[in-house]
């Protein structure tokens, strides 16, 4: 046998592999942190420079701004962030979730994101096993991760991401995916044109537009990766979720019915619940049902 062999039984057992992935996963979620911030920036710059004359494009002279360049800084003071206060977690817990030049609060969202990362790719690799399926389920959550944070944000759900996705899950099941690959096909078709047929009854009704287009497109990526049977779950967690926090956000804090809540972050979710527990959620309403 092998070392390579021997090596690649080790990293597949049951009690080493979900330790290995949310090391990584935890590695990921600083990465995103970075995509979720700069992503909507950098659609921002590029607007801006398609909307500009050609005149006024040669007046603009912008240093490069991209998920590698520049390096991160504090926002209060400008300090240069080293390597080792860049550490996933362990930095922000060193620092006091401060900034080690001014004091600024660091916000918690920053590991927060690192260890939900860490913890959906450990629980993908302990589902699914070494497999094809769990490195597909931990990019489904990253991905979706990403767009749920830039959604809640901005209300922008990026085509680099959505479009992304749902290629990425339309590949992994031409093999050994998660779905057979005619029903991510489909899938994929009924979550856009289901979204693109509510948005435009809804805006015939009201003459407003309820939704976005991005929307259409992370639920087609939702159904490439899950297939057409997951989507109607899907659309019922998602709807249910935002009809709720958006009754308390209107109760509680003062939100106003006619402004505008992100649906892409329940879409996201509910993709996410669908991926790890569809199955038995499906059985257990099916036994409701009969009983």
């Amino acid at each position: 046998m092998t070392n390579e062999t021997l090596q690649l039984q080790w990293l597949s057992q049951a009690a080493v592999l979900p330790w290995i992935a949310l090391l990584l996963g935890i590695c990921v979620g600083s990465f995103l942190n970075v995509v979720i911030y700069r992503l909507p920036k950098m659609l921002e710059h590029q607007w801006q420079a398609h909307l500009a004359t050609s005149d006024e494009t040669s007046m603009i002279s912008h240093p490069p701004f991209n998920l590698v360049h520049p390096r991160s800084t504090c926002p209060g003071c400008g300090h240069l962030i080293r390597a080792h206060e860049n550490i996933p977690i362990i930095s922000w817990l060193v620092l006091r979730a401060r900034c080690s030049a001014c004091g600024m609060a660091i916000s918690a969202r920053y590991p927060l994101v690192e260890l939900a990362t860490g913890l959906c790719t450990a629980y993908a690799a302990w589902h699914f096993g070494f497999s094809l399926a769990a490195l597909g389920a931990a990019v489904f959550c990253w991905l979706s991760i990403a767009l749920a944070l830039i959604d809640y944000d901005t209300q922008l759900l990026p085509d680099d991401l959505t479009l992304t996705l749902m290629w990425c899950g339309l590949l992994i099941n031409l093999g050994a995916g998660l779905v057979p690959l005619h029903a991510a096909v489909i899938g994929a078709a009924a979550g856009y044109l289901s979204l693109w047929s509510i948005f435009w009854v809804f805006k015939w009704m009201t003459g407003k537009e309820g939704m976005g287009y991005g929307d259409f497109k992370l639920l087609a990526a939702i159904g490439a990766w899950l297939g057409w049977q997951a989507l109607p779950m899907v659309l019922l967690l998602a709807s249910a979720a935002g009809s709720i926090i958006g009754g308390v956000l209107i109760l509680f804090k003062g939100h106003r019915r006619e402004q505008p809540i992100a649906f892409g972050p329940f879409l996201a979710v509910a993709g996410v619940i669908a991926l790890f527990w569809g199955d038995a959620i499906q059985r257990l309403f099916i036994f409701g049902v009969l009983v």
